[in-house]
């Protein structure tokens, strides 16, 4: 069986829950609710295992904050052993309309602090993600009160469909690899 961590960046607390930043717990909180597993505490976070079809996701909700999220990442692929290519970090993005998926081998961490320390931990900038938009619609200097904001009514009221083609992406990405989720789910 084939096995990936799928790491769903988020702060951990009731200040932080249905923001945008935790776009990342919300994709995380749908594939296991849709497979009907609880998350567990572990070391460094919280766990679902989901198995679908030959394959093993293991869903972790880091409890490390998000600037320090590499810590609770490298913790997990080394206790698993597993290559960089079974991982997936699930994050938030400001470049991307609301609910816009895109799905990267690699990349830069454009900025976002928990990419940044997913990158410094690992050494490498060389692991998939797949970022769900949240949009930009702030004035200059609102980025942080943006993103710790809530999502608006009537984004709220589309926020289920949107992470469930998230969640649907994650899947793909699993059991058919990064090429055919780009493919099928960037927007």
């Amino acid at each position: 069986m084939k096995r990936y961590l799928v790491v769903c960046l988020g702060n951990i607390g009731p200040d932080y829950e249905g923001t945008r930043h935790n776009a990342g717990f919300m994709v995380g909180d749908t594939i296991a609710a849709e497979a009907g597993i609880p998350f567990k505490s572990c070391r460094y976070g919280d766990m679902a295992v989901v198995k679908v079809k030959n394959v093993e996701m293991m869903l972790l909700k880091p409890s490390t904050f998000m600037n320090l999220s590499g810590v609770a990442v490298r913790f997990w692929m080394n206790k698993e052993k597993l290559p960089l290519e079974n991982l997936l970090v699930i994050v938030d993005d400001l470049s991307l309309k609301f609910g816009a998926i895109r799905i990267r081998e690699r990349g830069s961490d454009a900025g976002h602090n928990g990419l940044k320390n997913i990158a410094l931990e690992l050494g490498t900038q060389n692991y998939a993600r797949l970022k769900f938009g949240v949009g930009n619609d702030f004035p200059r200097g609102g980025q942080i009160d943006f993103v710790l904001g809530q999502f608006p009514p009537e984004e709220q009221k589309e926020l289920p469909e949107k992470l469930k083609r998230a969640a649907e992406a994650v899947k793909a990405f699993c059991l058919s690899g990064p090429a055919f989720a780009m493919n099928h789910f960037n927007s």
